[in-house]
């Protein structure tokens, strides 16, 4: 198990994620037919080529988001959390283009025991995306609960 525990987590640690991935079009035109997300933006060459500042598609950023935070867990929280609480000022101040590769890094917020649950912390992370060229291209603050280490 390569996740911590609640007890094991500090306030201002920081992660570097080793792991890194290049998103490809599939990844995109895949993610965007699943969720049932019509936006051309993410589907239509054409219109972006013609009709958009990006000139090319650019990556769903529920995608990203998801890739952002997946990257994360093998460091942070692989077999140690219950589940996720809830995903707060996510922002994707530039694009994903196919072919990026994207790498990440996390920091842990805050801490605090879990009131309704004492066999819980809640962990509060900053994680943040980064393209190949280290622009940022996504943030949030997630709250994981934890499990507690054992006794």
């Amino acid at each position: 198990m390569a996740g911590l525990y609640f007890e094991e987590f500090n306030v201002g640690q920081q992660f570097v994620h080793s792991i890194r991935r290049t998103v490809t079009e599939a990844d995109n035109v895949f993610f965007t037919a699943l969720t049932h997300n019509p936006a051309a933006l993410h589907l239509d060459e054409e219109y972006c080529r013609t009709q958009t500042e990006f000139g090319r598609r650019i990556v769903n950023s529920a995608f990203t988001l998801g890739l952002l935070v997946g990257i994360s867990v093998h460091d942070t929280t692989l077999g140690t959390t219950v589940g996720n609480l809830g995903w707060d000022e996510v922002r994707f101040p530039n694009p994903v283009f196919h072919g990026d590769t994207i790498h990440a890094e996390s920091e842990v917020h805050e801490l605090r025991a879990s009131k309704s649950r004492p066999e819980n912390g809640i962990v509060i992370f900053i994680h943040r995306a980064f393209n190949q060229h280290n622009t940022l291209v996504a943030s949030c603050k997630r709250s994981a609960l934890m499990l507690r280490k054992p006794k």
